[in-house]
């Protein structure tokens, strides 16, 4: 059970750091944002490879959900995008 733990949360932090380098710009976020963000896009990625071609993803489906989110998040929450000159610029200290 300890081992499983384990590996979940390196899974989390490879997943949530792949997805943070595929988007440009900075990300400001402690180390349990990137572990959920990581195990979120997992489970994204997860369910949506479930419906669409009927078997788990792996690794491809969640980086690419953790990426939908990361972009959610920094769109919605952040209020910034992902190319020009607001992708670059840090978020407002709240």
């Amino acid at each position: 059970m300890l081992l499983y733990i384990i590996l979940l949360i390196a899974w989390g932090f490879a997943v949530g750091g792949l997805a943070r380098l595929a988007l440009p710009g900075p990300d400001p976020m402690p180390w349990y944002a990137t572990l959920g963000l990581g195990l979120g896009g997992s489970l994204l990625g997860g369910i949506v490879a479930r419906i669409t071609i009927g078997t788990p993803g792996g690794i491809v489906f969640a980086v690419l959900g953790a990426v939908l989110l990361l972009y959610l998040y920094r769109r919605f929450v952040q209020g910034r995008g992902i190319t020009g000159p607001s992708a670059r610029r840090l978020p407002p200290k709240v």
